[in-house]
């Protein structure tokens, strides 16, 4: 074999080499972006916890959904809200007033950050109402104005005391009106947040005080629990 055919074979194994060094790199790099890519999807995937875990964190998740009453009631922009406007997504509700001088507006703020954690898609599957218990006060107009502080997709209801008053038994909100004198009242209720599932039944419930990091993990996992 002369110099040449030398030259050549040798030029050959390295290009076989060179060839050889890419492909291992190429698999590689593949094989890393594929176990990157499988740990984000994980990561993404919410974590499913057990029932107990869920009162660890401050939540209850009822044995079985309980199915509720009609109720008609009338929304923050004047139109009617019934039962079945709750179908077709997620709904939390949440009992209080305008008036409230403390513990509606530390819920509301705790119910914009749990919120706001949220990605896109699961934000347009959730609805958070306040459900006005002082609807003397709260006309749709000034509930408007109130919920809207905190962010601009809540919702709030009014109405007739009466079916507020079977609404919030419904889900074993207890409010009473307390007397502070004779020319001023206040209200005292409930402050666990209502979850209502996209059947429009009671599923669960979020104790007070309210941690938005904890209610998102349960909120995750009782939405991918579930079943229609």
């Amino acid at each position: 074999m002369n110099n040449s055919e030398i030259q050549a074979a040798v030029m050959l194994t390295q290009q076989r080499q060179k060839r050889g060094i890419r492909i291992t790199i190429a698999i590689l790099l593949i094989f890393i972006v594929t176990v990157l890519v499988g740990f984000v999807h994980r990561l993404s995937q919410p974590r499913i916890i057990t029932d107990s875990e869920l009162r660890l964190n401050g939540t209850v998740k009822l044995q079985r959904a309980r199915i509720l009453d009609n109720f008609q009631l009338v929304s923050d922009t004047g139109e009617v809200f019934q039962t079945e406007n709750m179908r077709g997504q997620w709904t939390l509700v949440f009992f209080g007033f305008t008036h409230c001088p403390d513990v509606c507006p530390t819920t509301l703020s705790s119910l914009n950050s749990f919120y706001q954690m949220l990605d896109e898609n699961t934000q347009e599957e959730t609805n958070i109402i306040l459900v006005s218990v002082d609807p003397s006060r709260d006309s749709p107009k000034i509930l408007h104005d109130y919920i809207r502080y905190f962010n601009s997709d809540f919702r709030g209801l009014t109405g007739d005391f009466i079916e507020i008053k079977r609404f919030a038994s419904q889900l074993n909100i207890p409010f009473n009106k307390v007397i502070l004198n004779e020319e001023s009242y206040t209200m005292d209720h409930g402050t666990q947040v209502v979850l209502i599932n996209p059947l429009g039944h009671y599923h669960a419930f979020f104790k007070a005080p309210l941690d938005p990091a904890k209610m998102k993990l349960t909120y995750r996992s009782l939405r991918a629990t579930f079943k229609e």
